[in-house]
């Protein structure tokens, strides 16, 4: 993804992203989104199941052009929620990283910080994640970050309607996505 830099934009589009007005448009009040997602979940995800049975052709360029209209209205420093509420999987690689990062043996790093589920994969103890500071909503070991996390919610990751599960789990906890499966709704009524 392509992004401009801020010192090349036109004044007005400056002083309007600097407004309280923009912020404000890019805030997430977490109570309304929950209330929001109680409400439309269930519709949300009949649509999800229909269009993963029959997907109209260009989907995927749609979920990308769908994309770009919910991040244009997210911020998540100002959400947080999958940090707040998910834990990340952490591959071999991630606590390799993370623990050098912290100056941590990978055995301490997984004795502190995680626990192993069912399934065999490495999960955070605690939620919200121990890593988050829950004051500026930000990631204190952004750089290192598990690539769940960075990649998070894997909107443009693979064809949608492989993924299709991805996007059921995480419209109840993203914003973002809970957007970009609202725009698909509205895209294709219209159609």
């Amino acid at each position: 993804m392509e992004f401009l830099k801020f010192s090349l934009l036109p004044n007005s589009i400056k002083r309007y992203l600097l407004s309280k007005q923009a912020i404000m448009h890019l805030t997430v009040n977490l109570r309304s989104f929950k209330k929001l997602v109680r409400h439309n979940k269930k519709r949300m995800k009949l649509f999800l199941s229909k269009l993963e049975k029959n997907p109209p052709r260009g989907l995927d360029q749609m979920v990308v052009q769908a994309d770009r209209l919910a991040w244009a209205h997210t911020d998540c420093l100002h959400c947080a929620n999958c940090c707040k509420t998910m834990s990340p999987t952490y591959t071999r690689s991630d606590v390799q990283r993370i623990s050098k990062f912290l100056g941590m043996t990978q055995s301490a790093f997984r004795k502190k910080w995680l626990y192993k589920d069912k399934s065999g994969d490495w999960l955070n103890v605690n939620q919200p994640c121990q890593f988050l500071d829950l004051e500026t909503n930000m990631c204190r070991i952004y750089e290192v970050r598990p690539r769940d996390c960075a990649g998070f919610p894997h909107h443009t990751k693979k064809k949608m309607v492989d993924y299709m599960h991805v996007y059921k789990q995480n419209l109840e906890y993203c914003p973002a996505t809970h957007r970009l499966v609202k725009n698909l709704m509205d895209r294709l009524s219209k159609a």
